[in-house]
């Protein structure tokens, strides 16, 4: 073995040495990576003739060859990464069945590669120079409303829609999928998609499919839920995306001991894994070989969400490789990312990667008008030349946490917009507010499930009775904050078509048939109760104190 000096590109050599990815049709075959539920008899696992199309190791020695030059400056840097290699063998050691063990090497390998371009980017603090950074360029950003109308309905066979599902919404106190919520008219956050979708494919006479890429967290719940969609119109498939190891803040070493740890020692890496994960599971092949030429994601939770054709319409007119739907920022929206223009190219900016001195800066909405939705349209044969070339290199986002310990631990992620830079001709379309209707919190799944929307096809409409387009500011506090106190506090969701602002703190319960007008500002203060009766109207009403109403 070559003697390793202090001043040798170590990841690199590392990296060479031990990265040896296996196949990917065997990847395929022995993880639970991809999985279909299938309503018309078409293939879909890849055959080996699919799969050979890609020579797995040309990609990855295409992705080295195009990453940036790692150089230690610290002989402590190149021990942590030698370090966190003996530690990732361990893993792998530990996995008993072989073909398991297979897969997850390929895992470790790439998570390995991540970590390095950490520990590289922390030697070099390796940082966006703040005074480069400009707002996007007139022709970086398209308006909707400039769009041209759709003129031939059968691109939509050219199309699949993917949707993000790989979260628990844990912030609402939920333990399984997120996408499993009852969100609107007793229909979860899946069921509106599949029935979006299905409506669009029986209306046009075309065959979107719909593809799910699930997290370790997710797939087995998703799987047992989308088989009561078996009889629909629609061909849904599901795969999932990475698994990688927590590291400890201070030695720089994985959480788990064993492959099989707790979950609780792993994390899904981010969305920004989209793109190992379509390529590995065999996805992309697939789709490629059925004709789909692109793709429309977007988050499972993001309601607005839905197939639009003016913008289908505009990347084949645009010959775009890569659009991302972006929408004027609120005071709401502060932290969400942002498009950039940096030196001349499009990047995408995300509070994460901002230096501390310039936070303030990013949450201006005087520079930073936008934010990215996460609605993002990407060009299939364009993915899939990038990742057998240059390969994506996403910026790398520093997820701090703390383990159920007490300890500071990392995880290392990536965002699925930040591959704008890799793709011809990418830009961002300002979008509708409508296009944007997330729900993390109670309080977005209030304002989802009041009279504010109605459904039509699955679709989320404003109500024509509203006298404006603007939907009303909701804050509700600490002890509505978990899906099961949202539940219990409210007999009955409240009648908010006039209302602009409620807030709610303290111990306050709804009773049924209340309708809220105007402004309306209820506060139990600790140790008090309010009660709001069957039937109450509150119009521009301030509540305080300890009320038991009586109407």
């Amino acid at each position: 073995a070559p003697r390793l000096h202090n001043n040798l590109d170590l990841s690199s050599e590392l990296y060479k040495r031990h990265h040896k990815p296996r196949s990917l049709l065997i990847r395929a075959q022995t993880e639970p990576y991809l999985s279909t539920t299938i309503t018309r008899p078409i293939h879909i696992i890849p055959s080996s003739k699919t799969m050979a199309t890609l020579s797995p190791r040309d990609n990855l020695n295409a992705r080295v060859k195009g990453s940036s030059h790692i150089d230690f400056k610290t002989a402590t840097t190149g021990v942590a990464a030698k370090s966190m290699r003996n530690e990732i063998s361990h893993l792998v050691s530990t996995c008993d069945e072989h073909a398991k063990k297979q897969a997850f090497d390929t895992e470790m390998q790439s998570f390995f590669y991540l970590f390095t371009r950490y520990l590289s980017e922390r030697a070099k603090s390796v940082d966006l120079d703040w005074d480069r950074i400009k707002s996007p360029a007139d022709d970086q950003i398209v308006a909707y409303d400039s769009l041209s109308q759709p003129h031939d309905h059968n691109n939509l066979n050219k199309l699949a829609v993917l949707k993000v599902n790989g979260g628990l919404g844990t912030s609402m106190g939920m333990t399984g999928a997120k996408s499993a919520l009852e969100v609107k008219d007793d229909m979860t956050f899946l069921d509106l998609t599949v029935r979006q979708i299905e409506h669009l494919n029986t209306s046009n006479r075309v065959d979107v499919p719909l593809i799910l890429m699930t997290s370790f967290n997710t797939h087995e719940d998703t799987l047992r839920i989308i088989k009561k969609y078996a009889n629909q119109q629609l061909r849904i498939t599901t795969f999932n995306q990475s698994r990688y190891p927590r590291i400890f803040k201070e030695s720089l070493l994985p959480c788990p001991k064993r492959a099989d740890d707790d979950k609780k020692h792993w994390y899904p890496p981010g969305h920004g894994d989209l793109y190992n994960a379509l390529l590995y599971s065999g996805v992309l092949d697939q789709l490629l070989s059925e004709g789909k030429e692109y793709l429309f994601v977007s988050n499972s939770d993001n309601l607005g969400a839905v197939v639009d054709e003016k913008i289908l319409q505009h990347m084949i007119d645009s010959q775009a490789e890569f659009l991302m739907e972006v929408t004027d920022k609120t005071k709401a929206d502060i932290k969400g990312g942002t498009l950039i223009d940096y030196e001349g190219s499009i990047r995408l900016l995300e509070i994460a990667q901002v230096p501390s001195e310039h936070v303030e800066d990013f949450k201006s909405v005087r520079k930073f008008k936008i934010f990215n939705t996460n609605n993002l349209w990407i060009n299939l044969k364009a993915l899939k030349r990038i990742m057998e070339t240059e390969g994506m290199e996403l910026e790398i986002i520093i997820n701090p946490k703390m383990n159920e310990d007490g300890q500071p631990v990392v995880q290392l992620e990536t965002a699925a917009g930040a591959a704008i830079k890799h793709f011809k001709n990418g830009h961002g379309i300002n979008v509708p507010r409508s296009r944007f209707l997330p729900v993390k919190s109670c309080s977005d799944l209030l304002l989802i499930k009041s009279d504010i929307y109605s459904l039509q096809h699955g679709q989320l409409v404003l109500n024509e009775s509203r006298m404006f387009e603007t939907t009303p500011v909701i804050k509700l506090g600490d002890h509505f904050k978990k899906i099961q106190q949202f539940q219990k506090r409210f007999k009955k969701i409240p009648k908010i078509i006039e209302l602009d602002h409620l807030t709610v703190t303290g111990d306050v319960n709804f009773g049924r048939n209340v309708t809220l007008r105007g402004t309306v500002i209820i506060v139990a203060n600790e140790g008090q109760r309010i009660d709001i009766p069957d039937g109450c109207i509150l119009e521009n009403r301030l509540l305080s104190g300890n009320l038991n109403m009586i109407v």
